[in-house]
């Protein structure tokens, strides 16, 4: 129980945190407009030089080798429901650390998630 808990701490939070670390590089890089192979290539050199980009890259492998690792130990089932709890820390990341506004309508959709989880935990054999 405590291996499948730390293993859902890694996708759900850290994962996250490593898309919330690659808006913020892509932000800073500046929206795509032109998607020719040599201006794709321009965009990918910049954003390797972006620290955020790097941690960005860190985090999310943590995350995909925590979803590994859950796998091997759950079923699919139960795991792929469960990860819904990303959009908790996407919301809130995205708010705290990147400045967006989430309305009430968009917190009322991640407390149906959290209901939704809890009711797969809950139904967990």
């Amino acid at each position: 129980m405590i291996a499948e808990i730390i293993l859902l701490f890694g996708i759900v939070v850290i994962g996250t945190g490593g898309e919330i670390c690659l808006t913020r590089a892509m932000k800073t890089i500046g929206e795509v407009h032109n998607f020719r192979p040599k201006a794709l290539l321009n965009v990918f050199g910049r954003a390797m030089r972006i620290g955020w980009m790097w941690l960005a890259l860190l985090l999310m492998t943590a995350g995909f080798f925590s979803l590994l690792g859950m796998l091997s130990l759950e079923n699919v089932s139960f795991v792929v429901p469960v990860t819904a709890l990303s959009y908790v820390v996407g919301a809130y990341g995205g708010e705290l650390l990147l400045g967006e506004k989430v309305t009430r309508q968009r917190w009322l959709g991640v407390l149906l998630v959290c209901v939704g989880v809890t009711m797969v935990w809950k139904g967990r054999g």
